[in-house]
């Protein structure tokens, strides 16, 4: 006869967790966020919180009348759990009218028309409504994925460098060397290549997140044949032509590619037929044009009395937030019942936390970008063929931060500068010596290379093997392979498509 003994010991045992409270999350998410992302979530509290408003100009005291203003119950439609917040506000302003109103007497002021605006969101009424960035709907698609913790990350790590046209702008390299220290387990180049892999397969609409244009054109033949099959086989004819025939092509050089392919001309042209169903352009179709539409978080600027570059963020579209002072003043009201009281305290909290976690923002922003200013010197009175590596540990060492800090600061932040418009994070990145003993980062490498294209002979462009000697007449020793591969990064197209015919 079996017997089940059920033993109920309590066993105690030590482990370090990691539990982060509300509030430090809070100041992680502000922190990443791009200024017309700030600028959105400022408008959705300024909404919500009775104790959140905007400093107007002219308004340093708080005393002259300009209260928050409250929804009326009756001109909204309120569901959910917000319904009962909006009726406790209806009721607090009936008790407070005077103090909201500002209006010595007691008596209340004639209400605003329905076709009157909310003067705290007057500061935002010039910023034009934006659609989610194409990078924020991958991440939406890639967050109902069931994917382990670490895949999970490095999926949201890699949607990071997705171009406009929704390709990886960025080598897995790269990637590796700038996100090596951001707390992900097992962060490799296997894990890397595991995760892009699945993000291709994945998201839609397919070839996303395809390393060049080649590659997402078979991604986009594989989820076709995958949907449909390929009964007559002119997808395998299309991916052969894609893969093994790429630049003759482009080039349109329809009877040398049935030579080479062995493939009667007809079927070359059905397969090309077919690829009209294709797009180079997969991310286009998830992004409107004026979602790409850029505002730099930062302008820099040269003054030659000190020879100094100085940097300042672009947030005047943002005015300086307050608790209000009429809301502030209630939570000492013993009068107030202990709900409401409890409502109001929350209210002056959930504000105080969003002040401190965007002052934060401010203030971490400005001192990775003065780093960069600094260790940059040479990019901004040269140019990019004198960017510097810049591993981000390095930054995150010099101001005494966590790694992962920096990297959320830099995220989709841009940098006007008196050189044009960059992605703060293209300061970042590693690089090589070159044969003068200086640093020569790979985004200063790609540019010494655009730079020799540009001046080339276009009656006699030169091959790849000659671009890589002309690179190391400059002091930049690199393979071959390496020059492809930068060279397509740029787009720039191989020797023979660049040439002109006289």
């Amino acid at each position: 006869m079996n017997v089940m003994r059920f033993d109920t010991r309590q066993q105690m045992g030590l482990g370090q967790h990691m539990k982060l409270a509300p509030r430090m999350i809070q100041s992680m998410e502000i922190l990443q966020l791009p200024l017309a992302a700030l600028q959105e979530r400022i408008e959705q509290e300024l909404e919500k919180n009775v104790a959140l408003e905007l400093v107007e100009p002219g308004d340093g005291s708080g005393e002259d009348g300009h209260g928050i203003e409250v929804a009326d119950p009756e001109r909204e439609s309120v569901a959910g759990e917000g319904a009962e917040d909006f009726n406790r506000l209806a009721d607090l302003e009936s008790r407070y009218r005077d103090v909201w109103d500002g209006d010595d007497d007691g008596a209340r002021k004639p209400s605003a028309s329905a076709g009157d605006r909310d003067r705290k969101m007057d500061a935002m009424a010039n910023t034009a409504g934006r659609g989610l960035s194409l990078a924020a709907q991958l991440e939406e698609q890639w967050r109902f994925i069931d994917a382990p913790e670490n895949q999970a990350r490095t999926g949201r790590r890699l949607i990071e460098y997705v171009d406009d046209d929704g390709l990886l702008e960025t080598d897995l390299g790269t990637v590796l060397e700038q996100g090596g220290e951001i707390g992900i387990e097992d962060w490799s180049m296997e894990l890397l290549e595991r995760t892009l892999d699945r993000l291709q397969r994945i998201l839609d609409p397919p070839g996303l997140m395809a390393r060049t244009k080649q590659e997402s054109l078979l991604l986009q033949i594989d989820a076709v044949v995958e949907h449909e099959g390929d009964e007559d086989g002119g997808w395998t004819d299309a991916a052969v032509l894609i893969g093994e025939h790429f630049d003759d092509l482009i080039e349109n050089r329809l009877p040398k590619i049935a030579k080479d392919a062995e493939m009667p001309l007809d079927r070359v042209q059905a397969a090309k037929a077919l690829m009209r169903r294709l797009t180079l352009w997969p991310g286009r179709e998830l992004v409107n044009a004026d979602s790409s539409v850029v505002i730099p978080d930062v302008m820099v600027e040269y003054e030659p009395e000190t020879d100094t570059y100085v940097a300042a963020l672009a947030d005047g579209v943002v005015p300086p937030l307050r608790i209000n002072p009429q809301v502030e003043g209630m939570k000492g009201d013993k009068n107030l019942a202990k709900d409401d009281r409890g409502f109001i305290d929350q209210a002056v909290r959930d504000a105080t936390w969003l002040i401190d976690a965007v002052n934060q923002r401010t203030n971490t922003l400005l001192r990775v970008v003065r780093v960069v200013l600094n260790r940059q010197r040479e990019f901004f009175d040269h140019g990019p063929q004198f960017l510097k590596p810049l591993p981000m540990t390095e930054v995150a060492d010099q101001l005494g931060v966590h790694v992962a800090t920096v990297s959320r600061a830099v995220s989709e932040k841009w940098m006007q500068t008196p050189r044009g418009m960059y992605p703060l994070r293209r300061f970042f990145s590693g690089g090589r010596e070159s044969e003068e003993g200086g640093d020569r980062s790979w985004e200063a490498i790609k540019a010494i290379l655009q730079e020799i294209v540009e001046a080339e002979d276009k009656a006699k462009p030169l091959s790849d093997q000659k671009l890589a000697d002309a690179l190391k007449e400059k002091g930049v020793e690199i393979a071959r392979r390496t020059v492809v591969k930068y060279r397509e990064q740029l787009g720039i197209p191989p020797a023979r498509r660049r040439k002109i015919h006289g």
